[in-house]
């Protein structure tokens, strides 16, 4: 498939468009592309530039999902992977999504979930985010995890801070 981006068009190499990845709604992988496609205008506002770790499905939403923290090989020679350092000290290379191709060639790996990191390519050892996550925990639901976003809300209104809920 070809898409558009910042640096001209590019070729993203759709495998097996047909294969579902929510059974329960008869979602294909093709449709999940084009959902990122769709989406990827503001979803670059949270991923330009960041390393991100892909949560791939790659046997759709009822198979195991596995984190990738490192370039899947085979990545498409217009990515720019970024150099990160994890706590063990070990280093890598991580995807930073810079255009609409990149979310694209991630979905079509069985992507579903992009986890950025709170730092930017720039300056990799230097957060510029703070990122709580509110995920309901085992004897939780979503209404426990809004009770506890509300408030989060008043402690960061306290400190003169502004939160971005992100889902």
């Amino acid at each position: 498939m070809i898409v558009p981006g910042p640096h001209g068009e590019r070729i993203v190499r759709l495998s097996n468009p047909d294969k579902v990845y929510f059974p329960a709604l008869g979602i294909t992988k093709r449709e999940v592309v084009h959902y990122y496609l769709a989406v990827a205008e503001p979803l670059l506002r949270v991923l330009l530039d960041r390393p991100t770790n892909l949560k791939r499905y790659p046997d759709g939403v009822d198979g195991e999902p596995f984190f990738a923290k490192r370039v899947p090989k085979g990545a498409p020679s217009y990515l720019r992977p970024v150099m990160v350092t994890f706590p063990s000290g070990r280093t890598a290379e991580s995807v930073a999504p810079t255009e609409p191709a990149i979310i694209a060639w991630a979905a079509n790996l069985g992507t579903l979930d992009f986890h950025p990191w709170p730092v930017r390519r720039a300056d990799p050892d230097r957060p510029d985010e703070l990122r709580i996550d509110l995920d309901p925990q085992p004897a939780t639901g979503f209404a426990d995890a809004a009770r506890v976003a509300g408030v989060l809300r008043e402690v960061l209104d306290e400190a003169g801070l502004v939160g971005w809920p992100k889902t």
